[in-house]
């Protein structure tokens, strides 16, 4: 964890002290259903949550000099909870296994990090619904491969970026649903020692689902799943920060960063306004999906258990989930204040001399009779004039001349293909598949 990269709830979520406070409720409910069931006597479960309800504080410290001596995490916080409650304490932990603590625990970790992430994703949609209905007619180039294709909406570029990310909304909630599960079913899964009931009683208890077949770990195609789930929104993030710093170069300078009064863009150049946020963004979503590979690796663990996958998890785990918190926000604040230049979205759209309206000549010209192939010589011809003019030419003024072209078009219909409205007479169509019916 960086602390640069964190906020306070999600980072919470994994320190010391909440993680022993999950391990304390899923002994003290397993100990409640072991009462329950003639196992162990019911003062001992009154024991435990007798001293929970006086708020204790977790002595980390102490159990981890335990743990120095133990050599086993689980059995020093055991033991340290022992010396806290007393002797009732000994019918703790009754034909369970440490990954059914552990296990169990972490399931109720991720499952809880995935509602700050949904949540977090719920912000960004949020902002990026109110910019796209701000821009929904704003006109800007669209490109592929970076070069000036058709025209297209700022509004519907984020629209685009809505859908994606209501599906990675979509996504976490799944995983989450995938994540959330309980195991306690004893040394090997077989629940030699402890009765099914008891996991039941320690899921529901927990908001969880129980684990249909645990060995003795919960397997880590779960887990793999919700990582790989992590890293896809993290690639999402990235896309839409690639997005705004290409915006934000200098020569195309339709949309950039907030600056904030006070703010420096360069220790050596005053005049710098960099996409900083937006290039920390890209960082973060590399760091998310490598936390991917690992969590697939951990799917091979041999026979019922090994613990190889135990210290991956312990990096992973609290940092992929950290990271994508930070990230989701971080994102959310770059939509909320981006400042967008119409302006000079118009004046990049009018720089190549009308050169985006060149697909609707084309088939204007097939429907007068043309084939495709002499229609897209005729049209590329007058093009090339114009790029290698760098957009000084018109393509309308060498196509008005351009005597084939003249044979088939007449000159009102020809003018008429390079209306820019044209392009946007779909726009309430997409609106409405992405935001509903207005």
């Amino acid at each position: 964890m960086v602390p640069r990269y964190s906020r306070p709830q999600m980072a919470a979520l994994w320190t010391p002290q909440a993680r022993y406070r999950i391990w304390f409720e899923i002994e003290a409910h397993a100990t409640d259903a072991l009462a329950a069931l003639g196992v162990v006597p019911q003062s001992a479960a009154d024991a435990l949550w007798r001293w929970w309800a006086t708020a204790p504080e977790i002595d980390v410290a102490a159990i981890d000099d335990i743990e120095a001596v133990t050599k086993h995490d689980v059995i020093a916080f055991l033991t340290w909870v022992a010396r806290q409650v007393g002797e009732e304490a000994r019918f703790m932990h009754q034909g369970m296994t440490s990954s059914d603590v552990l296990d169990t625990c972490l399931a109720v970790q991720l499952a809880r990090a995935a509602d700050l992430l949904i949540a977090d994703v719920d912000g960004l949609l949020a902002a990026l619904e109110a910019r796209a209905r701000e821009h929904k007619f704003t006109p800007t180039i669209g490109r592929s491969h970076g070069i000036h294709a058709e025209p297209v909406t700022f509004g519907l570029k984020l629209a685009g970026f809505h859908a994606e990310f209501q599906r990675a909304r979509a996504r976490l909630i799944a995983a989450r649903a995938e994540i959330a599960t309980c195991a306690i079913s004893g040394a090997v899964g077989t629940f030699a020692n402890v009765d099914p009931r008891v996991e039941a009683h320690v899921a529901a208890k927990l908001g969880l689902t129980v684990e249909p077949v645990s060995t003795q770990v919960i397997p880590r195609d779960r887990h793999a799943m919700f990582f790989a789930t992590l890293g896809v929104v993290a690639s999402s993030l990235e896309r839409l920060a690639v997005e705004v710093r290409h915006l934000q170069r200098t020569e195309v300078l339709e949309a950039e960063e907030y600056f904030a009064p006070g703010q420096k863009g360069s220790s050596a150049m005053p005049h710098k306004r960099n996409p900083v946020l937006t290039e920390n963004l890209t960082g973060l979503a590399r760091m998310v999906r490598g936390y991917v590979t690992p969590a697939l690796e951990n799917v091979a663990l041999w026979h019922e258990r090994d613990i190889s996958h135990s210290s991956v998890e312990r990096y992973i785990a609290p940092d992929a989930c950290i990271t994508l918190d930070f990230a989701l926000a971080r994102a959310t604040g770059v939509v909320e204040k981006l400042v967008v230049y119409p302006a000079r979205m118009r004046r990049n759209l009018d720089a190549m001399g009308g050169l985006i309206h060149s697909q609707r000549v084309l088939l204007a010209l097939t429907q007068a009779g043309l084939s495709r192939e002499d229609s897209y010589a005729l049209v590329q011809r007058n093009a090339m004039k114009v790029w290698e003019s760098g957009g000084a030419l018109s393509l309308l003024d060498l196509l008005a001349a351009d005597a084939q072209v003249r044979e088939a078009l007449p000159a009102d219909a020809l003018a008429a293909l390079f209306d820019l409205d044209y392009h946007f007479k779909h726009v309430d169509t997409v609106f409405a598949r992405v935001f509903g019916a207005a």
